[in-house]
């Protein structure tokens, strides 16, 4: 018979460190949002219809089991893309997801803020708030305005090329979401990554040291997504309120909040709820918690859960189709020569499409390295789009321009009316790394249906050697 005592240690412990709500809801949109779990295994990513939706939250859109875009890079992708079209859906997105929610989002939904909260959970001294953690928080505006807006807005309406400032140049999550939880299943992409990587990961490392000594630091001091949510926190349909009839002004709430709020609900407020049970006034309740705790959106929040669980991973086209190109495996060793498999990339197209090798495979696929000031370039893109033409279904081809730009490529490709896969590459030249691209264009490369190279070279390609170069990978 158990010891009465024992048990009621038992009971005592567990009361203690019992999940709460917000830590249930919090767990329960970082598994949805992440419902690709065999992305994580494969380390692939998915590419199904839903990367098209935003999620709420900060969720790097490479994640190996992410299932939605992440906003951020939808706003710069957008921002970028003025000079051809103007982003209603990520603007409208966002303004709903704001009006409804504001930084509700960031205490409840966002699974980097969880992230932030389990890493403040290691014992150690704590920084404490004050006027200087204050002034800090407003410097995810600035972020907001120089790396999200500027930075995107000024390379799209110059050159054409969509620079995600933000994404490229600082965000933790996407170093740790994203290129930390695929590089286990992609070692050989160490030897590609360049200084732009290796300063992302020590900032990563930094906010996440941060994040141990002073509560959510990335949350309160950079996040933009953050910034623009808070500005809709007055008018959110959810969130914590204040009842003026009851409340005395004694400051409690404000002084027990880890957030740098001026008063409850102010644009630093998540909405986290964790004044309520410090008001002796009962002044804080949270607006439409009547309606989320009916029973009924339970068994829904739960049935959506695990239909998405066995969808993202056993029923989803793309899955399936992920489960069908095991027919084409190879077990060749991954790099760029003749009888090799290509590493896998991922590109966005000038045209807002994204480009991911891997999804071809059981296609031949030609990488095309060209340049607009590259003569022989230029006269040979015909042929690749009429080697498209005669083989739509069968067939990927992909053009990456040098990522030295000297006139605005995508205007360029609309003049000429190509309709190929267009893409730029970087500053670190990766992708170009990724096929040993040379300095002298155009450089051709052919792979078979398993991803295997079977050629790789300068020079000019004529239409009947590309004729000839597809039969040939179509047979292997």
């Amino acid at each position: 018979m158990d010891n009465p005592d024992k048990t009621d240690r038992k009971i005592s412990w567990w009361n203690a460190h019992k999940p709460t709500k917000r830590r249930i809801i919090q767990l329960y949109c970082a598994l949805l949002f992440n419902a690709h779990l065999c992305g994580f295994v494969k380390g692939e990513i998915f590419t199904g219809k839903t990367k098209a939706v935003c999620a709420p939250g900060i969720n790097c859109y490479s994640c190996p089991g992410a299932v939605g875009s992440c906003p951020l890079g939808a706003i710069q992708n957008a921002v970028g893309s003025l000079n051809r079209n103007i982003g209603f859906y990520v603007l409208g997105i966002i303004m709903l997801y704001g009006a409804l929610l504001g930084r509700t989002i960031c205490g409840w939904l966002c699974p980097f803020g969880l992230i932030q909260e389990l890493l403040h959970k290691i014992p150690t001294p704590k920084i404490k708030k004050s006027h200087v953690t204050r002034l800090l928080s407003y410097m995810k505006y600035l972020i907001l305005i120089i790396f999200v807006i500027i930075i995107p807005a000024f390379f799209g309406l110059n050159g054409g090329i969509q620079t995600p400032g933000f994404c490229k140049f600082i965000c933790p999550a996407g170093t740790l979401e994203g290129a930390m939880a695929m590089l286990p299943n992609n070692a050989s992409w160490l030897s590609m990554l360049g200084p732009i990587f290796a300063s992302k990961f020590v900032i990563m490392v930094i906010i996440g040291l941060a994040c141990i000594f002073c509560y959510r630091s990335f949350c309160r001091f950079l996040c933009p997504l953050g910034a623009i949510y808070g500005m809709f926190n007055k008018i959110s349909v959810i969130g914590v309120r204040v009842d003026t009839n009851r409340c005395t002004g004694c400051g409690t709430c404000v002084r027990n909040c880890r957030m740098d709020v001026k008063y409850v609900g102010d644009h630093e407020c998540i909405h986290c709820g964790q004044c309520i049970g410090g008001c002796n006034r009962k002044a804080i309740s949270i607006k439409g918690e009547g309606f989320t705790s009916k029973t009924a959106v339970r068994v829904l929040m739960i049935t959506l859960l695990v239909f998405a669980l066995i969808w993202f991973n056993f029923l989803d086209p793309a899955v399936r189709a992920e489960k069908t190109d095991t027919v084409y495996s190879s077990d060749a060793k991954t790099g760029y020569e003749i009888g090799d498999r290509l590493a896998d990339f991922t590109v966005e197209c000038i045209d807002g499409s994204t480009f991911h090798l891997y999804d071809n495979h059981g296609k031949v696929t030609i990488i095309n390295l060209w340049a607009t000031y590259c003569g022989p370039c230029v006269k040979e893109l015909p042929y690749f789009q009429a080697l498209k033409k005669n083989h739509t279904d069968d067939l990927e081809i992909i053009a990456i321009h040098a990522n030295l730009t000297t006139e605005d490529v995508g205007s360029f490709v609309e003049e000429h009316g190509f309709k190929l896969h267009f893409a730029v590459d970087d500053e670190d030249e990766t992708l170009f790394g990724i096929v040993n691209g040379s300095s002298a264009l155009p450089q051709t490369i052919v792979l078979n249906r398993k991803g295997e190279v079977i050629y790789n070279r300068v020079g000019s390609v004529s239409p009947e050697l590309l004729e000839q170069l597809y039969e040939q990978a179509s047979s292997e």
